[in-house]
């Protein structure tokens, strides 16, 4: 199986880290779905990292869906809590991560724009959105001493350190990582972790 897109992506790191958490094999291919757009789209025509190519030549995309997939595979433990109040928990803590990865996103695609063309109400409100996620999860955190569910990574401590990571990497003019000092600890924490140094943001 071939997991194809950049780690500085958050949801093709999102998925590769999973995918390794969960013991399932694979190889990573690094391309841009902006360097290298036509030889991304000689293999997935929607040019969508990540893209998961599977040994029959099946294509899936979606970090959400690749990683519900391969909970199928594994032998592993499950990445979500199973108890459904931790659950539920879980999946409302990893819908806050993905809306920051959203909203970096946008921001980063905003200031590609010339200066001139850019949407300064828009902006604002986007990156009022962006603290708001991270204010939640920041309340989220307190208390937390290593990982959120047990004594092992769940999808949500994937999804928010990989999510503050991507942020802190393309934005962190825009939040100052000294408001939140949880985060700071918490990430560095699961940084620490091999299957995440195994799998750098650059």
């Amino acid at each position: 199986m071939e997991l194809i897109g950049m780690l500085d992506s958050p949801y093709v790191r999102r998925a590769a880290i999973s995918l390794r958490l969960l013991g399932v094999p694979f190889t990573h291919r690094p391309l841009s779905v902006f360097r290298n757009f036509d030889e991304f789209q000689s293999i997935n025509p929607l040019v969508k990292a990540p893209t998961l190519r599977l040994d029959d030549g099946t294509l899936l995309t979606e970090s959400g869906l690749i990683i519900d997939w391969a909970e199928t595979l594994s032998d592993q433990p499950s990445l979500m809590p199973s108890e459904p109040t931790q659950r539920l928990r879980a999946l409302r803590l990893i819908s806050i991560a993905i809306a920051a990865n959203e909203k970096t996103v946008q921001i980063v695609y905003e200031h590609k724009r010339a200066p001139e063309k850019r949407d300064a109400d828009w902006l604002q409100r986007v990156e009022g959105q962006l603290h708001a996620a991270y204010d939640l999860l920041e309340r989220e955190l307190d208390g937390v001493n290593g990982w959120l569910f047990g004594t092992a990574p769940t999808q949500a401590d994937v999804s928010i350190a990989v999510a503050w990571g991507f942020t802190q990497l393309e934005v962190a003019e825009v939040v100052d990582a000294k408001a939140y000092p949880r985060l700071v600890g918490f990430s560095q924490h699961a940084e620490q972790h091999p299957d995440f140094v195994a799998l750098p943001p650059v």
